[in-house]
C-alpha cells in the first residue's frame, strides 16, 4: 500500500512538474499600458516590431508574459524574438508555450530581464518575421504590368491581456497605395499609414485590416535547399548547396519578350540577379547547374565576406523556377576544435543567399570523418533530426558518418552557428595514406609480375581497324559538339551588340569565335581524311556533315550583315524581323540535319 501511494505521489510529481513547463496561464493582472506595432511590408516579408509597455496592477512580481501570434498569421511566423526596449543586443528567452483553454492560439513566453515587481512597467520589443503573408493581387500580369499585392491581417495587438492605448504603423514599399482600411483615427503618408490610437481594447481584439499596394521587389523562394558540409581533418571543409528557387510573385500572363526586357530592365517585377554571401574565407567557389558551369557570375572579396553575385541562365518572372549549385571551400582551423580526440564543429547552419531571403525547406548533411562516433548537437533554434546515414567517398572503408538536419521556414534571422562534438581517434588520420602506399605496393607487384608474362597473341586488323575507325568518329561527334556551341555564341555576340551598338566588342568577339570555330573545322576536316584512309563508309557522312555547316555559316553571316545594318540605321526595324524569322527558320532545318546526320555516324 504505501509503495503504490509513493508510485501515485512521484507520477503526480513529474506530471505536475511537465504540465509547468509545457503549459501557462494568463495572468490578469498584467495590462498592456502602451503598444506601439510597425508592420513593415516594403519587401516581400512581413516584418514586424512590436513595442510593449508592461504594467503588473497586481501584488506579487511577474516573472514573464505570453505573447499571442495573430490567428490570420500564426501559420506563418518564422522568427520572433525579444529584447529590452532600446537594448536590442539584449536578447530575452522566448519559447513557445501551451494554455488551457486555448489551444487553437499560439503563444510563446517571454522572460522579462527582471522581476516586475506590483505596481512597476517595463517596455519589451518582439521582432517577428512572417513569409508568404502578401498575397499577389491580380494573381496574374503580364511582362509590362506592376505588381500589386495584398496585407490581410488585424489591425489590433492580438493580445491575452487588455491593452490601454495602442497604435499601428504599416510601411508600404512605395507611395503607390490602391486601398487600405479607413478605420479612423487614420493617416497616410508618403510610404507610411498611420493608425490609432485606439484605447482600451479587450483581451485578444480583431478587426480587419487590408493593404493592397505595388511592390516590385523579388518575390524569391529557395523551395528547397539541400546543404552539404563535408569535414576533412587534412584542413579543409566543403560545402556544397543545391538550390531550388522560385519566384513566388504575381505568375507571369501571356509571351515574354526578351527585346522589350533587354530596352527596359528596371520596371518589371522580375529577378535578374541576386547576391550571396559567403564567409570571408571561402575560396574555390563554382556556381553551375544541370547544364555546367554558369559564367554569368561576378565575385568579390571583402575583409567581412565574399560576395558572390549571381545570375540565372534567364530573369525569373512570377511562376517561374530554376535550380544551381553552388560551392566553395573553408580552412577547417576557423570552424573546427580540439582538445585531445574531442572535437567541436562550428560553423553556420544556413549561408545568406540574398537579402530579405525566404528558405522554405532546409535539409542540412554534415558529413564526418570516417571513425568519427559520440556525436553530440547543438542548436540555437528547433530543428529536426533525422536518422544518421553513412556516406562513402575515396579510401572508406566502413562509411563516413552523415549527421541530418531538416528544418522548414527560415529567414536571414536563421543565419546562426550551430555546434557539432564528437570523438575522433588521431591514428586513424593514418589510415588513408596506408591504403594509398598498399595499393600502390599492390599495382607495382601486378607490374612487375606481368612485364615478365607474355601475352602476345597474333593481331588482328580487321578489328585494330575498327576501332580506330570508332574512335575517330566519337572525336568527330565531339569537335561538331563544341563547334555546334559556337552557333549560340554567334547569336549571343549578335544580341549583346544590338542591345550595346559597341562595334568594337562586337568585332573583338566575333575574332574569338571565328578562331575556335576555325579550329574546329580544321580538326574534322582532318579526321574525315583520317577515316577515308580507313576506308570508312562514315567519311562520307562526314562530308556531308561540313557541307551542312557552310550552310548554316552562311545563314550566320547573314544574320551578322542584318544586324549590322539595323544598328546603322540602314535597315527597318520590320524588314529586319522579317529577315531574322527567314534566317532563324533556315538554321533550324540546317541544324536538324546536322544532328540526324552526326546520330547516324
Amino acid at each position: 500500500m504505501k509503495t503504490r501511494l509513493l508510485t501515485l505521489l512521484l507520477l503526480h510529481f513529474f506530471v505536475s512538474a511537465y504540465c509547468k513547463v509545457n503549459q501557462d496561464t494568463i495572468d490578469g493582472n498584467i495590462v498592456n499600458a502602451k503598444v506601439d506595432r510597425r508592420l513593415d511590408i516594403s519587401s516581400h516579408l512581413l516584418k514586424t516590431v512590436t513595442s510593449i509597455t508592461l504594467t503588473n496592477k497586481g501584488s506579487s512580481a511577474v516573472r514573464h508574459f505570453l505573447f499571442a501570434v495573430d490567428p490570420t498569421l500564426k501559420d506563418s511566423l518564422s522568427y520572433i524574438s525579444a529584447s529590452v526596449k532600446d537594448h536590442k543586443s539584449d536578447k530575452l528567452e522566448v519559447s513557445e508555450t501551451n494554455v488551457p483553454g486555448h489551444s487553437d492560439k499560439r503563444f510563446y513566453r517571454v522572460a522579462l530581464p527582471s522581476s516586475l515587481e506590483a505596481g512597476k512597467t517595463v517596455s519589451i520589443d518582439v521582432d517577428a518575421v512572417y513569409t508568404h503573408v502578401l498575397t499577389p493581387f491580380p494573381s496574374s500580369i503580364t511582362q509590362a504590368e506592376k505588381q500589386l499585392v495584398v496585407l490581410e491581417t488585424n489591425l489590433y495587438f492580438y493580445s491575452p491581456y487588455p491593452t490601454t492605448s495602442q497604435t499601428t504603423t504599416v510601411i508600404t514599399a512605395n507611395t503607390n497605395v490602391e486601398s487600405y482600411t479607413k478605420t479612423k483615427p487614420v493617416s497616410q503618408s508618403d510610404t507610411t499609414i498611420n493608425y490609432g490610437p485606439f484605447e482600451d481594447t479587450v483581451p485578444f481584439s480583431e478587426a480587419p485590416l487590408r493593404v493592397h499596394e505595388e511592390n516590385n521587389s523579388p518575390f524569391l523562394t529557395v523551395t528547397y535547399l539541400e546543404r552539404l558540409v563535408e569535414v576533412s581533418h587534412w584542413g579543409n571543409i566543403a560545402v556544397e548547396e543545391h538550390v531550388d528557387v522560385r519566384h513566388t510573385g504575381a505568375t507571369l500572363k501571356g509571351p515574354f519578350s526578351r527585346f522589350d526586357y533587354q530596352r527596359q530592365q528596371d520596371g518589371y517585377a522580375s529577378v535578374k540577379q541576386f547576391k550571396t554571401s559567403l564567409p570571408a574565407s571561402a575560396h574555390d567557389v563554382y556556381y553551375r547547374d544541370e547544364i555546367g558551369n554558369i559564367s554569368t557570375s561576378n565575385l568579390r572579396e571583402s575583409d567581412e565576406s565574399v560576395e558572390v553575385e549571381l545570375r540565372p541562365r534567364f530573369p525569373l518572372f512570377g511562376g517561374w523556377k530554376t535550380r544551381y549549385i553552388l560551392g566553395y571551400n573553408v580552412p577547417s582551423y576557423e570552424y573546427l576544435f580540439n582538445k585531445g580526440d574531442h572535437y567541436a564543429l562550428k560553423i553556420r547552419f544556413i549561408d545568406h543567399i540574398y537579402d530579405d531571403m525566404v528558405v522554405d525547406e532546409v535539409l542540412l548533411k554534415i558529413i564526418l570523418p570516417e571513425g568519427a562516433k559520440d556525436i553530440q548537437l547543438k542548436v540555437p533554434f528547433d530543428v529536426e533530426r533525422r536518422g544518421d546515414d553513412v556516406h562513402y567517398t575515396y579510401l572508406d572503408t566502413l562509411g563516413r558518418p552523415v549527421v541530418v538536419l531538416h528544418k522548414l521556414n527560415l529567414v536571414e534571422q536563421h543565419i546562426q552557428d550551430f555546434e557539432l562534438h564528437y570523438t575522433f581517434q588521431r591514428l586513424r588520420l593514418l589510415q588513408e595514406p596506408l591504403l594509398v602506399v598498399g595499393a600502390f605496393y599492390l599495382l607495382f607487384l601486378a607490374v612487375i609480375i606481368y612485364v615478365r608474362l607474355d601475352f602476345s597473341i597474333t593481331k588482328d586488323e580487321a578489328k585494330e581497324s575498327r576501332m580506330r575507325v570508332s574512335s575517330l568518329i566519337d572525336e568527330v561527334q565531339s569537335a561538331h559538339d563544341r563547334r555546334s556551341a559556337l552557333y549560340q555564341s554567334y547569336d549571343d555576340a549578335i544580341n549583346k551588340y544590338k542591345s550595346s551598338k559597341d562595334l568594337a566588342a562586337f568585332v573583338l568577339s566575333r575574332k574569338k569565335i571565328d578562331a575556335d570555330y576555325k579550329q574546329l573545322t580544321q580538326q574534322i576536316q582532318n579526321l574525315q581524311a583520317q577515316l577515308k584512309a580507313e576506308g570508312s563508309d562514315a567519311a562520307e557522312k562526314v562530308s556531308e556533315l561540313q557541307r551542312l555547316d557552310v550552310l548554316y555559316k552562311e545563314q550566320i553571316a547573314l544574320a551578322i550583315t542584318a544586324a549590322e545594318k539595323l544598328v546603322a540605321g540602314k535597315l527597318a526595324r520590320a524588314q529586319y524581323l522579317e529577315n531574322e524569322g527567314a534566317i532563324t527558320g533556315k538554321c533550324e532545318e540546317t541544324y536538324k540535319k546536322m544532328e540526324s546526320l552526326r546520330s547516324a555516324l
